[in-house]
């Protein structure tokens, strides 16, 4: 395992930042690690990092423990922070020869020139860091966490400010450089960590509250059914909501997405509205939870 975490903790005066968490990432992995606001992402990340020193627990990133060797360990270590530090007066190809020259890279320009391809800063690479967008600079951000090859990637919000176009292509930077890499990656966009990871980790409140692939977390267990059913003609969701076992209804147009405790039910309810209502039922079938539900059951629906 690349990253091994063994009951962290983390405290801040009376409160529990982290508390007593254990988990492992592995080399090819790309770990989703998702939380509301204030439940520990961002002191985990900072701690792994060596950024932080933890009260309890260890760190053992690439067979190195952080609290012996900080400085060793950085070395392995490719750290994208959610503010991303850098400085504005410096040019684009400056800067990233001045964090090659902190990595002691010897052939720091081919070095560069290849990062700047990667993350796609060619057409940037001559302009001052602080005449970028905010896209152009994470991106420099991402560079020069790639700069010096390691071995371990975090990136807490790497996407942050990147318009759509943007978004795609660091994903694919992120999915291509994961194949001998390993990476912990932390976003607010539950989409981008559907779409990129294969495996999610979500923190509530210090505590590790979901450990499993995606997969896993989006079956359908007993707790999050959904049933979606969309109609030729215009239905009231006041028609659909007396239900029996219907919890909750999102509408989309005709399309209902609709959450129950028993979908086989449902679904026979929704057959015989349509036949005594006269309705026609152009679709009809279950859905696995979103990443969004789990997330929001897990959490006491509580926001990102």
């Amino acid at each position: 395992m690349s990253i091994i975490i063994t009951n962290l903790s983390k405290t801040y005066g009376t409160q529990k930042a982290v508390n007593n968490i254990s988990f492992n990432v592995g080399k090819g992995e790309i770990v989703g690690f998702l939380g509301p606001n204030g439940a520990g992402k961002s002191t985990t990340m900072k701690m792994i990092t060596g950024y932080l020193d933890a009260d309890a627990g260890s760190i053992n990133v690439s067979g190195i423990d952080v609290s012996k060797e900080n400085i060793e360990s950085k070395k392995k270590i490719g750290y994208l922070p959610e503010a991303n530090p850098l400085y504005f007066e410096m040019y684009v190809r400056e800067y990233l020869h001045f964090v090659a020259g902190i990595h002691q890279i010897n052939n720091a320009t081919e070095r560069v020139e290849e990062i700047i391809k990667t993350v796609g800063l060619l057409l940037e690479a001559n302009k001052k860091i602080g005449q970028l967008s905010k896209g152009y600079k994470q991106r420099v951000g991402l560079a020069a966490a790639l700069i010096h090859e390691p071995e371990v990637l975090i990136l807490d919000e790497p996407t942050s400010g990147l318009d759509p176009n943007q978004i795609v292509e660091i994903r694919n930077v992120i999915k291509a450089l994961s194949k001998n890499k390993t990476v912990l990656f932390s976003s607010h966009i539950l989409q981008e960590v559907e779409a990129i990871c294969d495996r999610v980790i979500i923190i509530n409140k210090g505590n590790i509250v979901a450990d499993d692939s995606l997969q896993n977390l989006q079956k359908n267990d007993g707790k999050q059914l959904f049933v979606s059913v969309s109609f030729q003609e215009e239905v009231s969701k006041d028609l659909l909501i007396n239900l029996l076992a219907v919890e909750s209804i999102s509408v989309n147009g005709n399309k209902f997405r609709i959450q129950t405790t028993n979908a086989e039910n449902l679904r026979k309810q929704l057959l015989q509205l349509s036949i005594d209502k006269n309705l026609n039922i152009v679709s009809l079938q279950n859905e696995s939870s979103s990443l969004e539900d789990v997330f929001r059951d897990l959490t006491n629906n509580k926001p990102l």
